[in-house]
């Protein structure tokens, strides 16, 4: 399930426009700017997806302590718990990379062996275990530890 949000433009649809307006300001007057926080898109998530943040705690093989703050706004969680979270709640490949945006952290790049892991887990949904045991499996860190077999 995806999160039901309003079409957006593409990023590079929308910097042609920056880059081809006569001032900032009649760019931003286009509203094309996103002002969602992380705190906003995750409870967008996990209510699209009728989660509990327990759950997104148990599935995410995070402490739940660290998911409640970071639901809260109280911390921010960096790439690998961003990683985990996404992973905990179910999130398509988009929505992974929104919320690592969000997070003002690194997105997955396929052209890295550890992120082309990751991709390939979510995008065949994967559970956060499950994509641990792929990472572990083919020698690189794992999201929960920093185990691996290289």
């Amino acid at each position: 399930m995806t999160v039901t949000m309003e079409k957006e433009h593409l990023t590079e649809d929308l910097l042609k426009r920056l880059l081809a307006s006569s001032s900032v300001e009649s760019y931003l007057d286009t509203h094309e700017t996103v002002n969602t926080t992380l705190t906003e898109f995750l409870r967008e998530l996990t209510d699209a997806r009728r989660l509990k943040r327990s759950e997104v705690a148990r599935e995410s093989g995070l402490n739940p302590t660290v998911v409640y703050d970071i639901f809260a706004g109280k911390s921010r969680p960096g790439r690998d718990h961003a990683i985990m979270l996404a992973l905990g709640i179910g999130c398509t490949l988009c929505e992974t990379q929104r919320l690592l945006r969000l997070d003002s952290v690194a997105e997955l790049w396929c052209k890295d062996r550890r992120d082309a892991i990751v991709i390939w887990c979510i995008k065949h949904g994967m559970s956060r275990a499950c994509t641990d045991d792929e990472l572990y499996r083919l020698g690189e860190r794992t999201l929960l530890g920093t185990n691996s077999l290289r």
